[in-house]
């Protein structure tokens, strides 16, 4: 920064005045260029988007308004603008933005082996930059400023847009005026994301659950540090709590990120205003319940372009949706009595920012609403009365526009921040739209004048044949050049003439090719009607949401029922083994009865006969429906959860369900030897994240060993451990320290809280259980040894491909196996693997079950469990048990669900045949006595989905033909998780 700017900004932490005017000293006392009153008479000023007063009178005096209305006392000595027919708005806010700030642009990696912090003095975590402050760096930028103004924008909240707890924002005036007029506050706001910070290299966090558990303690030692004044200081911290009473802005970025961002939030009793996806419209309960004001980008999709049929076939109904129903979100969030601004964040182009405003317009949003999001609402958010409107004492930021400020026609002419005038176009330029006509040598020619007054365009015809044509205007001089070539001779015309007040052609010359000059009159035919403000807008409407809104999702979340299967042959998993012909009532999301001939007069009636009844499967060890599975950055992520990052809108949520699937433990993966905490979650699918989690279920967190965790295959990372010495020295140390945090915490004495420390503790007093991903023999015993040391068991082996050498070892210890059917040799560690594995741990006596690690095979459990009749002559019924009640047992969960029995949750299937054979499909999948999923509306929905594309195609295919930019067609791919997938 400039040394005049470091002295005023100094100034700025001691003085806390109201105006900005007020915060800056000047030489002489005078605070714009013209001290003399400026009064803007006979104009139609919105002193709000929803006050009006028409021909009324605005008067400003050193950047302030001094008065308003419709009969106002103009001072002697005031410049006077007359602007009949032309309208005031409060200029725009801007309140997310970089705006004259540089930050590094590219990422470094999380694997080049920092671990520790690069700054000393502040908080140990580098990505935590609470102390940074957007005047310590802020450089006016006057290319940006312009094409801001330009866009009606007087005031802009900027920040430094990098770290996961980003410091203080300033709220800056855009004008080329004095430097001193332009901050108008110094400290507007303290800003927070989940992204990492792109000035530091160091690894922790790597993962958005990383960010979130980083946030949780960063608070918790912030109340710790403030608490105990704690030494020594850390810099980060101090100033974190000195802008804990500014406006907390929390950039989120999508709506899954919103409601985890207000999650944080709650738990601090912090409420943030949150940055927005645009993307709120498809769980709008869920974000209404965040009691939020939202910060939304205007940056609708393209539509896509889809001449080529084969490529068209790659794009999913999901993005095609996104395009049609986005620009519906700010309306949506309106009817929702959702407070909302707008951002001109993720725009490529300024130039789009008034097209996306009046796109928003014509899918219903009320236009006194879009303008609030735009000036008052801004303010409120940054809790200002002095900016955001045009009352008497707020800051002189309006502008001044020819009609409504959101019409097409309208032209912005002036631009005036903090009192200071921008002039971006003439308003005595008299428009010259129109139709004319005139005649050369006996040759009648016709022209029409079109585009805006500033930018005009022309169209030359002569006999209905249109020429080639340009035109130039220098304020009322008009100059047009006209190509009539004939017989392969070409003839250019100059013409010049000049337009009246009335916008008549008068003077009107043509010069021809040897610069010969003549008088013409040009006659002016019909002029260009104006546009009427008080015309509807056209209204679009956008598709139906579903839950969740893609393929496949339902029109509205389903419900329980009370459901009689008839005649079923059920596979209870109990003592009484499989029943035929057995009937089974399901009432109030239990399975009521079990038994012959039952009726219920309420019920709905499936025939079930010749097919089978069972428990929903059960996966143990699955990676599906999470945005985020790995937090690699340490070697120890106990602190993390998953249950922070489910993500509902997973399509292998559905396609378990199609494959019997009702319940799967989400594990953490194995990037680590203590890893995050697990989270048991029902297939509810259309339901919330937090909808799925199973009430109450028992704690897991996940430990690995092996390959991944000493990262044989990461290459070039230099995180401890390297070994498998070095794994087995983690879980010695970690719990040695979680040792000593509990004499700590059992002490009376004051003591930091440390999430991390408080789950291993959970361990060690057995409130938590561990399920470790394991290949090797030594290693298994390695870690059941260490559990024994510390008076523990681990609760299950999962993978555990030589368990079948250390199954009587297992059995003593009193831990479970989860393992792959036929999995093995796709890395060094499985080349002992088995398929028989399954068979000797049950026979041995160990509670085994079976899981998939894999989208893909889940959806096959059925299938994986029958190999364990072929690989062991393990019976039909324990090898069901395998991927049904075994699992349930292993989540302790077998009270409740894992078999068909009264008083159970009716977490049912029904197949079409037997539940193991490669030609039975699930027809009906239910959740606590909720279809899911039905194979009849399967179907039927193919058609519907096949409907919906054809017409969001020929919408597409339609906004191209009119002259829509469109997008290319990309192939998405998205991650197919396993234990070892990395964000």
């Amino acid at each position: 920064m400039k040394a005049h700017v470091i002295l005023f900004v100094s100034a700025l932490l001691v003085v806390n005045l109201i105006n900005a005017q007020e915060y800056f000293p000047t030489n002489d006392g005078v605070k714009s260029d013209d001290p003399n009153p400026k009064a803007f008479t006979n104009a139609k000023i919105y002193i709000t988007a929803h006050k009006f007063i028409d021909s009324g009178t605005l008067v400003i005096e050193n950047g302030k308004i001094i008065a308003v209305g419709k009969e106002v006392e103009i001072p002697k000595n005031a410049v006077v603008f007359d602007l009949k027919g032309l309208y005031i708005y409060p200029s725009f806010i801007e309140l997310y933005s970089n705006f004259g700030i540089s930050i590094p642009k590219n990422s470094p990696s999380y694997r080049n082996g920092q671990y520790n912090p690069n700054r000393k003095g502040y908080y140990w975590n580098d990505h935590i930059r609470a102390d940074q402050a957007a005047l310590d760096v802020y450089s006016y930028d006057k290319d940006k400023a312009k094409k801001l103004i330009e866009s009606g924008f007087g005031l802009i909240n900027t920040h430094v847009t990098d770290g996961i707890v980003r410091g203080s924002s300033s709220l800056l005036s855009l004008h080329d005026g004095n430097e001193q007029l332009r901050v108008i506050k110094p400290n507007s706001a303290q800003y927070l994301s989940f992204s990492r910070s792109k000035q530091t290299q160091q690894a922790y966090p790597t993962s958005i659950m990383g960010a979130m558990a980083l946030l949780r303690q960063f608070y918790l030692d912030t109340e710790w540090y403030t608490t105990n004044n704690y030494i020594p200081k850390d810099l980060a911290i101090e100033a974190f709590a000195k802008n804990k009473n500014l406006v907390q802005i929390f950039d989120a970025g999508s709506r899954l990120n919103a409601i985890r961002a207000d999650l944080i939030g709650d738990e601090n009793g912090v409420q943030y205003t949150i940055v927005g996806g645009g993307d709120e419209f498809e769980r709008i309960k869920e974000i209404k319940a965040t009691n939020a004001a939202f910060i939304i980008p205007l940056n609708f999709p393209k539509p896509y372009d889809v001449e080529n049929p084969y490529l068209t076939e790659n794009l999913s109904l999901e993005l095609m949706r996104e395009w049609q129903q986005k620009p519906a979100n700010p309306k949506i969030l309106n009817d929702n009595g959702i407070m909302f601004a707008f951002t001109t964040r993720g725009l490529k182009s300024l130039k789009d920012f008034k097209k996306n405003i009046q796109k928003a317009i014509s899918y219903g949003l009320d236009e006194k609403v879009a303008l609030s999001a735009l000036t008052s609402i801004p303010a409120k958010l940054l809790g200002m009365n002095n900016i955001g409107n045009l009352k008497k004492g707020s800051l002189a930021n309006f502008l001044i526009t020819s009609g409504e400020i959101f019409d097409n026609e309208s032209i912005l002419y002036e631009n005036w921040s903090n009192g200071v005038q921008t002039i971006l176009a003439d308003r005595k330029l008299v428009d010259i739209k129109g139709s004319y006509s005139y005649e050369i040598a006996g040759q009648s020619y016709k022209f029409d004048i079109s585009g805006t007054t500033q930018k005009p365009k022309i169209n030359v015809q002569k006999d209905s044949i249109q020429l080639k044509s340009t035109l130039k205007r220098e304020k009322n001089w008009v100059y047009v050049l006209v190509d009539s070539k004939t017989n392969d001779t070409e003839h250019f015309s100059r013409i010049s003439f000049n337009v009246d007040s009335l916008g008549m052609p008068t003077n009107a010359k043509v010069f021809n090719s040897t610069g010969e000059a003549k008088t013409i009159t040009i006659q002016k035919t019909t002029t260009a009607t104006a546009k009427k403000n008080d015309l509807p807008k056209p209204s679009i409407q956008a598709m139906e949401i579903t839950y969740p809104n893609m393929a496949y999702g339902f029109d509205e979340i389903p419900t329980q029922e009370t459901i009689l299967f008839k005649n079923a042959t059920v596979w209870t998993n109990e003592l009484e083994g499989i029943l035929t012909n057995t009937d089974v009532l399901v009432k109030k999301g239990e399975i009521a009865k079990i038994g012959k001939n039952l009726s219920n007069k309420d019920a709905r009636v499936i025939d079930a006969t010749g097919k089978h009844l069972t428990s929903g499967i059960i996966d143990e060890h699955s990676h599906i429906a999470a945005s985020s599975i790995n937090e690699a950055g340490h070697n120890s992520s106990a602190e993390v959860s998953i249950e922070d990052v489910i993500n509902p809108d997973d399509i292998n949520i559905y396609r378990n369900l199609a494959g019997g699937v009702t319940t799967i433990q989400i594990l953490h993966g194995s990037a680590n030897p203590i890893g995050g905490r697990s989270a048991i979650i029902k297939l509810k699918w259309g339901a919330s994240a937090k909808d799925m989690i199973y009430p109450n279920s028992p704690k897991f967190i996940k430990f690995a060993l092996g390959e991944n965790v000493k990262q044989s295959n990461w290459g070039g990372n230099s995180r401890f451990p390297q070994t498998r010495m070095g794994v087995e020295q983690i879980y010695m140390d970690y719990f040695s320290r979680a040792k000593a945090y509990e004499k700590k915490q059992k002490s009376g004495n004051p003591f930091r809280k440390d999430i991390e420390m408080e789950v291993l503790l959970e361990i060690l007093n057995k409130e938590r259980f561990i399920s470790c991903h394991s290949y090797v023999q030594s290693e298994i015993n390695m870690l059941i040894k260490v559990a024994e040391k510390f008076d523990f068991n681990i609760n299950t082996f999962t993978h555990i491909l030589e368990g079948y050498k250390v199954a009587d070892k297992m059995k003593s210890h009193g831990v479970g196996a989860s393992t792959f059917s036929d999995w093995w040799a796709y890395k060094y560690e499985v080349n002992d693997a088995i398929p028989y594995n399954a068979a000797i741990l049950h026979k041995v006596g160990v509670i085994t079950a079976i899981n998939s690690d894999d989208a893909e095979m889940s959806r096959r459990l059925n299938q994986e469990a029958a190999k364990a009749v072929k690989y062991g002559d393990v019976t039909e019924e324990e090898a069901w048990k395998m991927v049904t009640l075994n699992p349930a047992k292993l989540l302790h969960l077998d009270g409740n669900i894992g078999s068909v029995k009264e008083g159970k949750i009716a977490d049912l299937v029904l197949w079409s045949g037997h539940p193991m054979s490669i030609y039975t499909k699930a027809e009906k999948t239910l959740i606590e006595g909720t279809i899911y999923f039905d194979i009849n509306t399967d179907l039927a929905s193919r058609n519907s989905i096949e409907a919906e594309r054809n017409k969001l195609i020929k919408l597409m295919a339609k906004e191209k033909s009119g002259g829509a930019q469109t997008q290319a067609i990309l192939r998405t791919n998205k991650p197919h998780m396993h234990c070892d997938y990395l964000d």
